[in-house]
């Protein structure tokens, strides 16, 4: 499998499980604020480093409060946005670096596919502090593991 295709396919199983989470609290009803930032600043997240990788300002804060429809909503049109910048890229791409100053200021230099691996790597943990914060209040979080998904055809 080609590197460009490996990516697309993590950020597929990205928007899935993040939908995953999404419906899991929406089924409990827990939309405690604590869980919702969690869920808000991964795809805060995801904003600015598409954005960073597309050299546009940043337009979100880093840790936004939404509630859980504009979570969705923000899930739906960043899927979007992911498949249509992930589409064309090649290997160069991938190896090509980008530089941005950070939320401190700091002026940091990345290649595409090392911010590409940031970005899922960085959802599934916050996934993962959700998950085990609706464990200890009784709740099922989402079932994101991504053998399920791909046992289960969520993704191809």
């Amino acid at each position: 499998m080609e590197l460009g295709d490996y990516l697309r396919r993590q950020f597929a199983y990205n928007a899935w499980a993040n939908r995953e989470v999404m419906a899991a609290m929406r089924e409990s009803g827990d939309e405690r604020p604590q869980l919702l930032k969690l869920m808000a600043h991964i795809f805060a997240a995801e904003v600015l480093w598409l954005e960073r990788l597309k050299g546009e300002p940043q337009s979100m804060q880093v840790w936004p409060d939404l509630d859980l429809d504009q979570c969705e909503t923000q899930a739906t049109k960043l899927s979007g946005l992911w498949v249509e910048y992930l589409r064309p890229m090649s290997a160069a791409g991938l190896s090509e670096k980008i530089s941005y100053r950070n939320s401190k200021g700091e002026s940091w230099s990345n290649t595409v596919q090392d911010v590409l691996t940031h970005v899922a790597m960085h959802s599934a943990y916050h996934r993962g502090q959700i998950a085990s914060m609706m464990r200890a209040a009784g709740q099922a979080p989402g079932y994101t593991d991504f053998i399920h998904a791909v046992r289960q055809e969520f993704i191809e």
